[in-house]
């Protein structure tokens, strides 16, 4: 069976990602045990990401190398944005577990529309957060396997995605 339109995707893979300095360094790992598993055409990967899958079959591998533009888009410095600390408190109180360097924490945009961002910062203005995915203004690099390809169930199709390996669960 062939990777196309209305197919279920597994894969397994490796993701580097260039820092600018030392190249391609590792970002990430996809075992073949616990694959990544997606509905083609669905609007869950990138593009080009697929573009490298297309016409394969179970057993094949794959690179894909994606420039910014093909990925998570460019770092903007507009996305970075000081949060008053009143705004994090619960029952009146602020919670110290929740606002610390590094945590991700989910927020609502302007439109009430989820979006996550990262604490890089708390000082006396207030907590300095990044809504830039994590890998904005990087180069991927993909090489991976594809480990099974399968018809869609009518579900993920009404759905738009992929329910796991037997179509029967969500993430």
């Amino acid at each position: 069976m062939k990777v196309e339109k209305n197919k279920v995707v597994a894969v397994c893979y490796d993701l580097k990602v260039d820092d600018g300095e030392t190249g391609m360094v590792p970002y990430e790992s996809v075992p073949e045990d616990k694959p990544f598993y997606f509905l083609f055409n669905a609007g869950e990967v990138f593009p080009k990401f697929e573009d490298a899958l297309l016409g394969k079959s179970a057993g094949d591998t794959f690179t894909a190398d994606l420039g910014f533009d093909d990925a998570y888009g460019d770092y903007m410095e507009e996305k970075r944005t000081i949060i008053p600390k009143a705004n994090f408190k619960e029952k009146g109180k602020v919670n110290k577990n929740l606002l610390r360097i590094g945590n991700v924490i989910p927020m609502q945009d302007n439109n009430g529309g989820q979006i996550r961002g990262e604490i890089t910062k708390i000082d006396y203005k207030g907590v300095h957060m990044d809504f830039n995915p994590p890998l904005a203004g990087y180069d991927l690099s993909f090489a991976g396997k594809i480990i099974s390809v399968r018809d869609a169930l009518p579900e993920e199709l009404e759905h738009g995605h992929a329910h796991g390996p037997d179509g029967h669960h969500h993430h």
